[in-house]
């Protein structure tokens, strides 16, 4: 005699439910948890917005994380991002009890902000130092002059030596700097180059091609752009340039020697952990 079919049963096995059944009893203890905690929203924007600033982990995160690798000093960054969760932490728990302890939290977030200030600018000390040896090495350091911030390192070449007055064009006898200076943006300049042309306060004589110094200033930095990513391997998606006319003086253009060094062009190098690489 043929033996009988087990009888399916329908339904769950028995530990789908039982498992089920836990994730519910899970899920409704955190949700328990966490309508029992207090959060100051515009403290933690604060100082979400301060950490952007200095660290760019918030900034969509294409500036500390390249397309799939971490770029530079970024695992660094992993470290930091781990200190802001904990001042985080410190901040909330400040905001439920004493003064006392408020205080010692904002103590905490600005210790916090003075290390990132002194980390980004021993980044821009020791890229300053490599780019200081490259112009040595080169020969241009009389005619590149070089200084650093924290978020970067700075280029300036004065107006004489790259153009004749009025002109964008760049002199023949300033092609070999600007090449030189190419090569070493390439060995050092992993993420944004920032361009700056500036002129002096005096206005642009009439007949001339351009109308006005911001004109001008826009048109050298463009030449030393178009110089840049037709002779180097530069991505230019990554150079940024702009004319800042007479705005941004450095000198006293009451004088002659004031106006000259007003006329130049700045080349910021931004270091790996600025907000801007």
């Amino acid at each position: 005699m043929a033996k009988k079919p087990e009888e399916i049963k329908p339904g769950l096995p028995a530990w789908q439910g039982t498992f089920g059944d836990l994730m519910n009893l899970l899920l409704c203890f955190f949700v328990l948890l966490f309508s029992m905690a207090t959060m100051d929203a515009a403290k933690f924007e604060e100082v979400a917005a301060s950490f952007s600033s200095a660290f760019s982990v918030f900034s969509g995160g294409e500036m500390a994380i390249g397309k799939g690798a971490l770029i530079g000093d970024g695992v660094s960054q992993l470290t930091q991002l781990s200190s802001f969760v904990n001042s985080i932490g410190v901040a909330q728990s400040g905001e439920d009890s004493d003064s006392e302890s408020a205080d010692v939290g904002d103590m905490e977030q600005e210790e916090l902000m003075e290390a990132a200030e002194e980390k980004q600018l021993e980044a821009s000390a020791e890229l300053a130092e490599k780019i200081e040896a490259a112009l040595d090495e080169g020969e241009i350091d009389n005619m590149v002059s070089l200084n650093y911030t924290s978020q970067f390192v700075q280029l300036t070449i004065q107006g004489s030596i790259l153009f004749d007055s009025g002109k964008v064009d760049i002199k023949g006898d300033a092609l070999p700097v600007i090449e030189k200076v190419g090569q070493i943006l390439e060995s050092y300049a992993g993420g944004t180059i920032e361009i700056e042309g500036h002129t002096d306060n005096v206005p642009m004589s009439g007949g001339g091609k351009f109308a006005n110094n911001d004109e001008l200033s826009s048109g050298r930095a463009l030449s030393i752009f178009y110089y840049l990513t037709e002779n180097t391997n530069l991505e230019p998606s990554n150079i940024v340039h702009t004319g800042r006319g007479e705005y941004d003086p450095i000198a006293d253009n009451s004088t002659d020697e004031g106006r000259a060094r007003n006329r130049r062009v700045e080349i910021k190098i931004y270091n790996p952990l600025s907000a801007a690489y």
